[in-house]
């Protein structure tokens, strides 16, 4: 993204943004409450269009969508989900294959032929990204995908995401509002302030994802700094509204 800037209604969303991300790097942003974290990644999906500015290098690429809800087709199994993305793209022996290895990794095969009425909600979200993992992407974009869920299941699916990349390296852009799944999870965590966002920081963890711990550093002094950065930044989102 370069000198990006975008407007919702009378809401100046980015202004002069500029943003870029390696090629099979997980990217992670963090940012306060309505700092346009989301726009981002609807202008990244060509779901938005900048106001000024370019998008470059996305031209062409296949891109997967993992949104804060899991958007499931409640009339198809579990199986059935994830088989509706790959239809047009992947033949359908090669569709089993990946049905059977992402339903496994994120242990939920059991339930390939139940409905998603019947799962939990971290069920359901678990789901949601064996989809987005199966979908034959350049480019994954995942939403607060772990919001809603409570601190030790977001945490284990913070790894079964990170084993899911080893398995097969691809571009991802995290947006998320934990710092500590942003440390866990990105090779690279950019901190935006408030609307209309500019980057605060831009850290680079070069800890191996299957090495990294909460209390080893340099997770726990990047997570202090981002932290301080982000609480500022939200007393002036509110102090505004």
């Amino acid at each position: 993204m370069e000198h990006v800037h975008k407007t919702l209604g009378q809401t100046k969303v980015l202004r002069d943004f500029s943003l870029h991300a390696e090629k099979n790097e997980i990217t992670c942003i963090i940012g306060p409450s309505g700092c346009g974290k989301t726009t981002i990644l609807q202008l990244l999906a060509g779901l938005e269009q900048p106001d000024a500015g370019r998008i470059t290098g996305t031209k062409g690429m296949l891109v997967s969508y993992v949104f804060q809800d899991p958007r499931l087709l409640l009339w198809k199994t579990v199986a059935q989900n994830i088989a509706f993305v790959l239809q047009d793209t992947v033949p359908p022996a090669r569709q089993q294959e990946l049905i059977k290895k992402y339903l496994t990794m994120m242990g939920l095969y059991e339930y390939r032929d139940s409905y998603p009425k019947a799962l939990s909600g971290g069920m359901k979200q678990r789901l949601a990204l064996c989809r987005a993992f199966a979908f034959p992407h350049d480019l994954l974009l995942m939403d607060e995908p772990f919001k809603s869920l409570d601190t030790p299941l977001r945490l284990g699916l913070v790894r079964q995401v990170a084993r899911m990349w080893q398995e097969k390296p691809s571009t991802i852009i995290f947006v998320t509002h934990d710092i500590m799944d942003a440390l866990l999870l990105g090779h690279r965590v950019i901190v935006l302030s408030a609307r209309p966002a500019v980057v605060l920081d831009d850290v680079k963890i070069d800890v191996p994802l299957t090495q990294r711990n909460v209390l080893q550093e340099p997770l726990p002094a990047n997570h202090a700094r981002m932290l301080a950065l982000l609480e500022g930044e939200n007393k002036k989102y509110f102090s505004n509204l």
